[in-house]
Formats: structure tokens, C-alpha cells, sequence
């Protein structure tokens, strides 16, 4: 028994061990041992790893999936590589681009904020070993996505201590632009920059910044028309990831998702001059976009928060109906909306909370909703899902997945793209995958069919792609990249 007690001293769990083998050992102390090895090799491997990232610089990323990898090329901004990048620009032609007028991709996630590519046909025969880029540049931090128009693409990132709201020239990657303020978010799991994709409306652009900061900017010269905090003006505090839900103009309005109390959860501002138009709920703000939508016969905006969705009047931001909307994991709102037709749509969140169609009928007093099904078949975690020949696709937590839009069954789930994003392209899914994949799957709801895939990106990527005219952008916070998906291309 000594040497047994001084192994346990000098390695606990091979002590543990020898005294679960021993003959005189009984069957509840041979448990507790078990569990003895089993925390004592968990303290060990843990304190290795710590120790690794102390003094090697290992770290933890979540790349898609659980559980996070260990890696020592964790995907940060390289500020060197851009500014190097910029620097070299200089010395290029200026592109000759007209003012912009006309958007081709106002902002997340297209024009009505659904992932949907309209009349665009694209190449299905990609080759073996990839899409070779138009470009790829050096880009900011953060997880924007691109807003276009006029031969521009505008985004947000982080520039060291500074956010810089950019314009790229779409054929080159040109920078054409760059307004910076004085702004930089950081936390542990997402890391650092900005999360919002700017707006692009009638020659202007439309940001908001993680720590708040709402700017209106000529699209063409980038010049600040005006700029507020949504946080400051309406007695609100950064959400724990920052701000995240992308502006929206409707008419004359920049709606935005301040979460501020006393009737400041949502607000409108005039798009030409910043003042307020209104103020409406109490509810604090969640990290999804609110979206132009027309249910049951009526305009309105649908809006989640951290705990419902509601529709709210475009005039007055009134509300017009509302219903519950609980993530198992407290805030964790992330996904957008999906319309599921003329009165429904469907909302999904991952922590196991699943998703839910919801249906909008008119009443003798105005509106109701009511849930219509919950499925635990469709977990949208960072992701949101499409509506695409009449079926559901979207990434439960990190696999694909098609589901009937009225039971909630699921009727396929394939392949791992990490916390990717999904757009619907006529009768294909183009997904970017979380790990910097992009993929072509056939939009069928019968059988999951992969086309191709290849890595468009490195590193951990999970912002929206955006697209038009048959070219796709695709960014993470390292690079960015333009490929041609035209036919004969």
C-alpha cells in the first residue's frame, strides 16, 4: 500500500487506478475511483492546455460545430496586411465610377433580407479544384457583410482602435474609401469589430457600429452627412456582442434596435437629417435585423427582441401584434425571420430552443398571431434560414437541412458547414461555410445533393455573403474575395 499512496502523490490517477484494481478495493470505492481518474485526468489535460496557451500561444476558436478547436492560427485581422495593402492601392488607377443611385444589394442579406438571388443564373459545373477569385484583399475585423451599388461595395471593420466604414470598387477590391472614428468592441468569444451590415438608400450609406454609432455617408465620396449613438439617445447599453441588427430604411426612416427602456426599444430616424421620428416598446434588443414584411394584407415591420417578435406600424412604430419568442439561452436571438408566405413565417434559434411557424390573421380588432408548429429539426444558431421552392433550408446548428414548411418534419439533414450562412440562387443553395467553404447544393427537397464546394476563404467566417449580377462577395475578418458565377464564366 506505501507505493500505491506515493504514486497517488506524485500522479493522482495512476494511484486511483492501482487502488481500482486492487483485490481489497470494493465495487463504491472502484465508482468513486472511476471518477477520481476521470476529474484528476481532466485537471491535468486542462492544466496543459492552459499552459500551452500561456506561454505558446495556443488558443480556442469556434469554428462551427462544438466542440471549439485548439489552434495556433486563430483567425485575427492582420492590420499590417491591409494597411500594406491600401498602401499599394495608391499607386493604382482611380476607377472611374459613376454617383450611385441604384442598389443591386442594399444590405443584409439583399433586398427584403430573405438570402433570395433573383433572375440570376448561375454556373453548376465548378471545377475540382475551385473558383479562382476575380480578387482577394486584406480586410478589417468584425462580421459585416456588403451592401452594393453603382459598382461599389460598402462594409464595416475594424482598423485597429478605430472603425472605418469602407467602399471597395466590386471588379478590382479596390478601397475607394474609408471614413474611421475613434470606436473598438472586443469579447472573448467573438472577438473584436463591428457586426452590422450598412444600408445603402438614394446615394447614401447607412451604418451602425458595435458600440452604436449610426452614420449617414455619401456613397460617394464617404463623406458623414450625420451621425448619433442609438445607445446614448435612447438610455440603452451595448448588448454583451455588441450591436448587431443592421439598419433598415423604409420611406423616409432608419429604423434601428437601440433596446433602450420607457419606450425606446426601437426607433425610427429621419434618413436626411438623424432627428426622431418615433420611439416605440420596452423590450430589450436582441441581435437580429428588423425586416419590411406585408402580413395578412398589411405593411409592416417584424421585429424580434429578446424574448418575442412583434409587428410594429411603419408610421408610427404602433404595435400591431406580438408573440412569444424564448431562447433556451438567455438573448441569443440571432436568426432572422423567415416569410413563409403571405400570413406566416417561421423563427428559429440554436441552444436547443428548435423553430416555430407563426401565423398572422386580421381580427375584428386588428391582428393575431398564433404559433402553427415547433420543430427541434431546425436550430439556426449564427445563421439564418431560406424559403425556397416551397421547403425550409438552413443549418441546424452546423449541418444542412430541409424541412416541410407545414409540419415542421424534417426531410433531410447532410453535410457539416460549421456556423455558415445560405443564400437560394434559382434552384440552388450557395453556402458559406464557416470555415471558409464555399458550396453549391441542389435545392431538392427529396435528397441532400452537394454539387461542389472549395475554400473560398481562411479562417473562421461566419459573415452573410452578398451577391449580384452573378458575382459573390464573401468576407471574414481577415479577406475578402470576389468570384465569378456566371455561366461561362
Amino acid at each position: 500500500m506505501k507505493k500505491i499512496r506515493i504514486s497517488t502523490l506524485l500522479f493522482p490517477p495512476l494511484g486511483l487506478f492501482l487502488l481500482w484494481r486492487s483485490p481489497q478495493t470494493t465495487v463504491t470505492r472502484r465508482i468513486l475511483g472511476t471518477f477520481g481518474i476521470l476529474l484528476y485526468a481532466l485537471i491535468y489535460v486542462g492544466g496543459i492546455v492552459a499552459l500551452l496557451m500561456f506561454t505558446t500561444g495556443l488558443e480556442m476558436e469556434w469554428q462551427g460545430g462544438f466542440p471549439p478547436v485548439l489552434t495556433w492560427h486563430k483567425t485575427h485581422p492582420n492590420y499590417d496586411a491591409v494597411e500594406a495593402s491600401r498602401r499599394a492601392q495608391t499607386n493604382a488607377p482611380a476607377a472611374q465610377l459613376a454617383p450611385v443611385a441604384i442598389a443591386a444589394w442594399p444590405g443584409f442579406r439583399g433586398p427584403h433580407r430573405d438570402g433570395h438571388v433573383s433572375n440570376t443564373p448561375i454556373a453548376t459545373n465548378w471545377p475540382g479544384n475551385g473558383l479562382r477569385p476575380l480578387w482577394k484583399e486584406p480586410i478589417g475585423g468584425g462580421y459585416a457583410s456588403f451592401a452594393i451599388a453603382g459598382g461599389r461595395a460598402f462594409t464595416i471593420e475594424q482598423r485597429r482602435d478605430e472603425e472605418a466604414v469602407t467602399a471597395y470598387d466590386v471588379e478590382t477590391g479596390h478601397e475607394l474609401w474609408a471614413t474611421t472614428y475613434l470606436a473598438r468592441f472586443d469579447e472573448m468569444m467573438g472577438g473584436e469589430g463591428p457586426r452590422a451590415t450598412p444600408y445603402f438608400d438614394d446615394g447614401n450609406v447607412y451604418s451602425l457600429g458595435a458600440m452604436g454609432d449610426l452614420l449617414c455617408l455619401d456613397a460617394t465620396s464617404g463623406k458623414v452627412i450625420w451621425k448619433l449613438n442609438i445607445l446614448t439617445d435612447n438610455r440603452a447599453d451595448v448588448l454583451y456582442y455588441a450591436e448587431a441588427s443592421s439598419p433598415l430604411i423604409v420611406e423616409d426612416k432608419v429604423i434601428v434596435q437601440p433596446g433602450g427602456t420607457n419606450g425606446r426599444s426601437v426607433a425610427a430616424y429621419d434618413k436626411r437629417t438623424g432627428k426622431p421620428i418615433w420611439h416605440a416598446l420596452d423590450d430589450p434588443a436582441a441581435y437580429s435585423s428588423p425586416m419590411l414584411v406585408e402580413l395578412a394584407g398589411k405593411e409592416q415591420l417584424l421585429v424580434v427582441t429578446d424574448h418575442r417578435a412583434v409587428g410594429l406600424q411603419v408610421q408610427d412604430g404602433a404595435l400591431l401584434w406580438a408573440t412569444p419568442w424564448i431562447v433556451k439561452e438567455h438573448n441569443r436571438n440571432n436568426a432572422q425571420p423567415v416569410m413563409l408566405g403571405t400570413n406566416r413565417f417561421l423563427l428559429s434559434a440554436g441552444y436547443g430552443t428548435g423553430s416555430e411557424a407563426v401565423e398572422i390573421t386580421r381580427t375584428s380588432t386588428g391582428f393575431e398571431a398564433k404559433p402553427l408548429w415547433h420543430s427541434t429539426g431546425l436550430k439556426n444558431k449564427f445563421t439564418s434560414s431560406v424559403f425556397s421552392h416551397g421547403y425550409i433550408y438552413g443549418l441546424d446548428e452546423d449541418m444542412l437541412v430541409c424541412l416541410d414548411p407545414q409540419t415542421g418534419q424534417r426531410q433531410w439533414k447532410e453535410g457539416r458547414y460549421g456556423y455558415g450562412q445560405v443564400l437560394a440562387v434559382d434552384d440552388y443553395l450557395i453556402v458559406l461555410g464557416g470555415d471558409g467553404q464555399l458550396a453549391l447544393v441542389k435545392a431538392n427537397p427529396d435528397r441532400y445533393e452537394e454539387i461542389g464546394h472549395f475554400q473560398a476563404l481562411e479562417g473562421k467566417t461566419w459573415n452573410h455573403p452578398a451577391m449580384f449580377d452573378g458575382k459573390i462577395l464573401v468576407r471574414n475578418a481577415v479577406q475578402m474575395a470576389c468570384f465569378d458565377l456566371r455561366p461561362g464564366k
